[in-house]
């Protein structure tokens, strides 16, 4: 099968990615060993967040809430997303300090969408928060959406301009002949001038292949959930210096996040919890919120992730091979971005640039420089 692009990884990146791509007029393939939405995409909190971004990521991040915004429409699709703001509390004054050290630095950047908010604001937004809490950071903008939906969101909007998505279908050898990449997979052979690896937990193989090394690592990241609870939570929660992920849903529920890690078992595409640190979790939860005592855990689960070194993603070019491109990487907090990355890959791919500045996501950033 021939196209112009091949994606290998069916995740919110590859999705979107696929989209904007075939909307510009590209024939795109996409390659996805499971099947679209199955691992990190899929499965994490749903978090949309400006909030506490890197330095680096300020500029996409802000593009991509904008997209957000608009997205349903966009997608003719409901993603579940919803503006709610997210308050990062601070459990004492170091926490305050370091709010503060945080907003002067992004000041002078000339990033001001992050709001210190003492402990009576706090309490306004957040009435049940613990009486020992003295004050956070807010970011109105911000809130989240439902992963699952929102990626297939990007997956049909994607199919409508003519994509093609082969779930169930394992990338085995890679090898670039003339102009064009071959992919040798358990379905047959397909071919493409460009090769787009979005492989999640599986983009170091990938990168292997087309002839970049990267110092990738993989985890599992655990949620639960609650039954349904009166209200008490509107904005999205977390915290300055403590595990802490929190948000009740329109339903009720509370979805309890953190970032604990389970145990991850890429060899065989299996997660395995962690019993002992969602205990941690929810203490946590507890600990700033009492209301949460009362709160019954209905459902537990991990997906498999891939980290870097640094938390940052790789975005860009292959540095080895022409026509090969990366997106990958993005260390549990991708989702909010799925939007501007799939965005910056097609112009990265269709015209050989992007508006933003992407040296801090190079995928040789950790090779030795000789000099």
């Amino acid at each position: 099968m021939n196209a112009d692009v091949l994606i290998i990884g069916g995740g919110i990146q590859g999705c979107a990615t696929a989209y904007h791509l075939a909307k510009a007029g590209a024939r795109v393939t996409v390659l996805e060993k499971d099947w679209v939405s199955r691992h990190a995409s899929g499965v994490n909190a749903g978090g949309v967040r400006l909030l506490g971004r890197h330095l680096s990521e300020v500029a996409l991040s802000k593009a991509s809430m904008a997209l957000w915004a608009g997205l349903d429409d966009e997608l003719d699709a409901d993603t579940g997303y919803r503006s709610r703001s997210l308050v990062n509390i601070a459990a004492d004054e170091a926490d305050m300090d370091t709010l503060r050290a945080r907003q002067q630095q992004m000041h002078a950047l000339g990033h001001h969408h992050e709001k210190i908010i003492d402990q009576q604001e706090l309490r306004q937004r957040l009435p049940h928060v613990a009486p020992h809490c003295v004050g956070g950071v807010v970011s109105e903008a911000d809130g989240y959406a439902i992963p699952y939906q929102s990626t297939l969101a990007f997956r049909r909007a994607a199919e409508r301009h003519g994509v093609t998505f082969i779930e169930g279908c394992s990338a085995r050898i890679l090898r670039r002949v003339g102009m064009r990449w071959l992919v040798e997979t358990d379905q047959g052979r397909f071919e493409a001038e460009h090769l787009v690896n979005c492989a999640g937990a599986w983009a170091d193989k990938i990168s292997v292949m087309i002839g970049d090394n990267v110092p990738l690592s993989y985890s599992a990241p655990m949620l639960m959930i609650t039954t349904r609870m009166p209200h008490f939570a509107t904005p999205v929660v977390g915290a300055v210096s403590r595990p802490l992920s929190f948000k009740q849903f329109e339903n009720g529920t509370v979805l309890i996040g953190g970032g604990a890690k389970g145990f991850a078992d890429r060899d065989n595409n299996r997660t395995r919890l962690d019993y002992a640190k969602l205990a941690a979790g929810a203490k946590n939860a507890v600990d700033f919120f009492p209301i949460m005592k009362s709160a019954s855990v209905n459902r537990m689960w991990s997906g498999l992730e891939a980290y870097m070194p640094d938390n940052l993603p790789v975005i860009g070019p292959s540095i080895n091979a022409d026509n090969a491109w990366h997106a990958f990487g993005f260390s549990a907090h991708g989702f909010q971005m799925g939007p501007i990355v799939g965005q910056v890959m097609a112009e990265l791919i269709g015209r050989g640039r992007s508006a933003f500045c992407l040296d801090a996501f190079r995928i040789d950033r950790f090779e030795r420089k000789v000099l």
